[in-house]
């Protein structure tokens, strides 16, 4: 079985730029997330780390902080990860990257991204219509995103952020919903649930992403 139940303190020691974080909320937000996708995710953000020098005293510390960069109702920003594991009311699963997507990733180029899009707005209406493809036919094509940065949803950062790394040579970001991105097979064969009750993620790593939405 893929699934693996992992504590965050061995966690932390193998997270990598560009890991993806993936996570089941109990908050009303949340859970209209997950109705409108028919999906048990309703949030994901991408693992960034800073050199830990010093944390709550004046002698350097060895390591690294893990942050993650996310967008939520209060727009886009940097979050350490450990806030996540004592506070998050949900599930929260860790999806490494493959290692061969992780030996051609541009880490530099994603660091730029993400720190160009940071105090960014919140897009609801992009996150609502990403996730009503079902429609994206009898609706003419109005409920499709075209690809627009000027604000962000949960996924469509990852996947920019991914994109602009290299991970993939194109895709629609604006079109990709939490539960997509996690069946992208992008990820380790094995993935890790940190906090919650144990939980499968439906299609995980399944699913071709060249080109999605477009």
């Amino acid at each position: 079985m893929p699934l693996r139940q992992l504590p965050y303190s061995e966690a932390r020691k193998q997270m990598k730029p560009g890991d993806v974080i993936a996570y089941s909320g109990k908050a009303d937000l949340s859970n209209f997330i997950k109705w409108v996708t028919r999906a048990g995710v309703s949030h994901l953000s991408i693992v960034v780390q800073a050199k830990l020098l010093y944390e709550h005293t004046e002698t350097p510390a060895e390591g690294f902080l893990n942050q993650v960069m996310e967008a939520t109702s209060n727009g886009v920003h940097f979050s350490r990860l450990s806030d996540h594991m004592r506070y998050y009311d949900g599930e929260i699963w860790w999806l490494p990257l493959r290692q061969d997507l992780r030996e051609k990733m541009n880490v530099q180029a994603l660091y730029d991204f993400l720190l160009h899009q940071e105090h960014k707005g919140y897009d609801i209406a992009q996150a609502v219509r990403s996730g009503v493809d079902r429609f994206d036919n009898a609706l003419g094509g109005l409920s499709k995103n075209k690809e627009d940065f000027a604000r962000f949803f949960c996924s469509e950062l990852v996947a920019a952020a991914l994109e602009r790394a290299g991970i993939v040579p194109h895709w629609n970001s604006s079109e990709i919903t939490p539960a997509d991105l996690t069946r992208f097979s992008l990820f380790q064969d094995d993935y890790f649930q940190l906090k919650g009750d144990m939980k499968q993620l439906k299609g995980y790593n399944s699913l071709d992403p060249l080109g999605w939405g477009e």
